[in-house]
C-alpha cells in the first residue's frame, strides 16, 4: 500500500492504495504522505493491520542495516498509533520486498488512465475522475492474478480482516527538533511560541498539527500548547512561562509602582517619583528593579539608601547598588548645607589680588 512512482513530464506522484485506491500528489513531504493514509483508509473504510512501504524519507529516517535499526519519522510513527497499523518498511535494494504493487497498480494507473486525463487538468478534478474510475473500470475488471474483479474481491474476501476506523481522523503533524531562546521563545514558520523559562537553551520537540502547536522536552513531557500562528511574525506567550522579574514587568503599571515605592519610604517614593517623571526615557523598567532591591536587602535599608543617593543628587540602579553593597546607607550624611550665599563662591584670597595677579601687578605666594 502506499508505494510511490513518479508520472514523467508533470512532476506529480501517484500514491498508489493496494490495486483500486490511488491519489494524485505534487510532493513527498511528510504532511501530504500522512494526508494520503488518511484518504486511503477513508476510501476503503478500514485499516490494514500492517503496512508494507518503501523506505522513502517521508516515513524512514534511517533504513535496516547489519549495525542499526530502523527509524521512522515521528509524525508517521504517531499517525500508525492513531490508526493502530504495523510500519514494516521493506529491506534497502530487495526490491521482491514490495511485491507486485509497482510494476501492478501504480503502472497500471500509469498505463490506463494517465492517458485519459486533458492536459492541464487540475488536480481536485483529476482526483475526482481517478475516483469515478477505480470504482468502476479499474475495479471491475478481471484481475490478471486472481482472475476476479478486484471492487468485488476486496468486498467479499479482504475487507472482513481489516480493522474498523477509529472514531476521529488523525490530523497530520510535523515534528521537529527547536532550541528554546533567551527571550523564553521557540521559532516556528517566522512564528514564535513560548516555553517555560526552566528549559532555555534546551533542545525542545515540537509538534506542529493543523490548528495547535504542542511542546515537548526531551524526554517528551509536554509543557506547552499554543494555537497554530496565522501570519509570519506572531507571537504567542504564555505569562506564566516567564520569569518572575519578566512577568512583574509586564502586570506593574506606573501608578502600583508608584503606590510600592510609597510603602517603603518618602525617599523611595520621591527617587521613583522622579525616575517615572523622566522624559523622554521610559524609566519604568529601571524603578521597578530598583524596588526588588528590597527583597535583596529590605525595605528599610532601601529606604535609607535612597535617602542617600538624593543627598547626591544620585538617582541610577547602580548608585543604589553600590550604597546597599558597600553598606554606606547605614553611615550617617555629611553636611551638606551651604552657606547663606548660597550660589556664590568663597575664595581663599580677595578678588583685587586675584586681578592684580592677572594683569601682572602681583605674583602668587
Amino acid at each position: 500500500m502506499c508505494s510511490r512512482v513518479c508520472w514523467a513530464g508533470a512532476g506529480t506522484c501517484i500514491q498508489s492504495s493496494w490495486t483500486n485506491g490511488a491519489e494524485f500528489v505534487f510532493d513527498q513531504k511528510v504532511p501530504t504522505w500522512l494526508l494520503c493514509h488518511r484518504h486511503a483508509f477513508e476510501f476503503f473504510n478500514a485499516v490494514p493491520k500492517r503496512i508494507v512501504l518503501d523506505n522513502l524519507k517521508a516515513a524512514v529516517i534511517q533504513a535496516y542495516a547489519v549495525d542499526r535499526d530502523v527509524e521512522v519519522q515521528r509524525a508517521y510513527a504517531e499517525c500508525a498509533q492513531h490508526y493502530g497499523f504495523l510500519i514494516d518498511p521493506c529491506l534497502p535494494a530487495k526490491p521482491q520486498h514490495k511485491g507486485k504493487v509497482e510494476r501492478g497498480g501504480v503502472g497500471y494507473i500509469q498505463q490506463s488512465f494517465v492517458p485519459l486525463l486533458l492536459p492541464n487538468t487540475p488536480l481536485p478534478e483529476a482526483n475526482r475522475q481517478l475516483r469515478q474510475w477505480l470504482l468502476t473500470i479499474a475495479g471491475e475488471r478481471e484481475h490478471g492474478t486472481t482472475h476476479e474483479p478486484p471492487l468485488r474481491r476486496f468486498l467479499q474476501v479482504e475487507q472482513a480482516v481489516l480493522q474498523p476506523l477509529p472514531a476521529t481522523p488523525y490530523e497530520p503533524a510535523l515534528w521537529k527538533q527547536t532550541k528554546l531562546h533567551r527571550d523564553g521563545h521557540v521559532v516556528f514558520e517566522k512564528a514564535f511560541y513560548s516555553a517555560p523559562s526552566r528549559l532555555l537553551g534546551q533542545q525542545l520537540w515540537l509538534r506542529a498539527g493543523l490548528r495547535e502547536i504542542r511542546l515537548f522536552s526531551e524526554a517528551f513531557e509536554l509543557v506547552a500548547t499554543h494555537a497554530r500562528a496565522t501570519q509570519p511574525g506572531q507571537r504567542s506567550t504564555h505569562p506564566d512561562h516567564l520569569p518572575s522579574e519578566k512577568l512583574r514587568g509586564l502586570n506593574v503599571s506606573r501608578a502600583e509602582c508608584q503606590a510600592q515605592a510609597a510603602t517603603m519610604g518618602p525617599s523611595t517614593a520621591q527617587l521613583v517619583g522622579e525616575l517615572l517623571a523622566s522624559r523622554p526615557v521610559d524609566k519604568l523598567r529601571t524603578a521597578l528593579r530598583i524596588l526588588r532591591l528590597a527583597e535583596t536587602y529590605s525595605p528599610a535599608r532601601l529606604e535609607a539608601a535612597c535617602t542617600r543617593a538624593l543627598a547626591f543628587d544620585e538617582h541610577s540602579l547602580v548608585a543604589l547598588k553600590h550604597i546597599l553593597a558597600e553598606q554606606l546607607d547605614q553611615l550617617s550624611l555629611p553636611n551638606l548645607n551651604r552657606p547663606a550665599d548660597a550660589g556664590s563662591f568663597a575664595f581663599a584670597r580677595p578678588a583685587h589680588e586675584l586681578a592684580e595677579a592677572l594683569g601682572g601687578g602681583a605674583s602668587w605666594n
